[in-house]
């Protein structure tokens, strides 16, 4: 996934993504619990993109805050 595809997308889909992703992770841990991992780096690879998605929730959020209070103290004065 590129780092960049997560603005295109919207909120409802990076949810989603992100408690697939969190399933999948704990699918890895759990599932191969005494086994050896064929692939060592999918786990930080899974992290990482929920950590990207949930970057972008929290941004959007915050810009959506930023907004109402913009809009707030316009109808303030």
């Amino acid at each position: 996934m590129a780092k960049n595809e997560n603005k295109t997308k919207t909120d409802e889909h990076l949810k989603k993504e992100v408690v697939d992703t969190q399933e999948k992770l704990r699918v890895i841990r759990f599932g191969g619990a005494g086994s050896r991992s064929r692939n060592v780096k999918e786990s930080r690879n899974l992290r990482r993109e929920i950590a990207r998605a949930k970057t972008e929730l929290r941004a959007r959020a915050i810009s959506a805050a930023a907004q109402g209070e913009i809009a707030q103290a316009v109808k303030k004065a």
